[in-house]
């Protein structure tokens, strides 16, 4: 069924708003934006018409997407600072890519009531985290290759289930095992871009599945909305960077960290 032209516009406008949302936070604050797109996306792609069983995928899918536009740009920014360690970088990039793509399966077998719950429950856990600045006295010794190959494919999983690009999770495990805080953040960009890639790759060969997707879906990836989040969000995660050093961003993280919990709560109880 397609869209009437005030719905198309409302939702691309409140995309772009999200996007510019995303964006910034996620310069500023240094948080993937996934943690924001998805809840939003969960409550504007209703209006559309989507079926109450394809909202959370959808969401997830185009979240993915839009991190693989915007995490391009910071991979290379890293990679031009020299933050990168690649031959650590590509194993991990490798390890998380195969999870992020066996995550999107996974989401195909949830129901969306499921996915929901998964959902919010992470981010209660990740805003929590954020918000008592949890810090882990770093080993200084990388576990095996085994061991470290199946903690990459589960964060790649889990990331992937959540529509983020998992350097809120992977950063702090990879500077528990002695990775430089500098070197950590590189490769959680490197692997993210990953992460966004194949997970998307792997909504969209699901989503081809579906008989009742919307017009301009690509799998399970929404055009329209991937489309003006990143048109929005390229430009205004720039502005955050550049904002960085004048916003009290300890203050800040701690007032985005409690949004993020009653946002999830609100979920659960819906």
């Amino acid at each position: 069924m397609p869209l009437s032209v005030d719905v198309f516009l409302s939702l691309f406008i409140s995309c772009f708003l999200l996007g510019a949302f995303a964006g910034f936070l996620a310069g500023l604050l240094g948080i993937g934006g996934g943690l924001v797109i998805v809840p939003t996306l969960v409550y504007l792609l209703p209006l559309t018409g989507i079926s109450n069983e394809l909202i959370m995928p959808m969401a997830l899918a185009t979240s993915l997407a839009s991190i693989a536009f915007t995490s391009t740009s910071a991979a290379f920014s890293h990679h031009k600072n020299s933050n990168i360690p690649w031959p650590l970088a590509r194993k991990v990039a490798l390890y998380v890519a195969v999870g992020s793509v066996f995550g999107a399966f996974i989401a195909e077998k949830l129901s969306s009531e499921m996915l929901t719950h998964f959902f919010a429950g992470a981010v209660i856990v990740l805003a929590s985290y954020m918000l008592m600045s949890i810090k882990f006295s770093a080993t200084r010794t990388m576990p095996n290759t085994a061991f470290f190959s199946v903690v990459s494919a589960l964060i790649g999983t889990f990331s992937s289930l959540l529509g983020i690009a998992g350097g809120t999770v992977l950063v702090p495990v990879l500077n528990y095992f002695g990775v430089n805080i500098r070197y950590a953040m590189g490769i959680a960009t490197v692997s993210g871009l990953s992460i966004a890639t194949f997970g998307s790759l792997g909504f969209i060969y699901t989503g081809l599945q579906q008989t009742q997707l919307p017009m301009f879906s690509v799998g399970y990836i929404y055009l329209p909305a991937l489309f003006s989040i990143v048109l929005a969000s390229l430009f205004f995660a720039k502005l955050g960077v550049s904002m960085a050093s004048k916003l009290p961003i300890v203050v800040l993280k701690k007032a985005f960290s409690i949004f993020l919990i009653i946002v999830a709560i609100k979920m659960i109880v819906n």
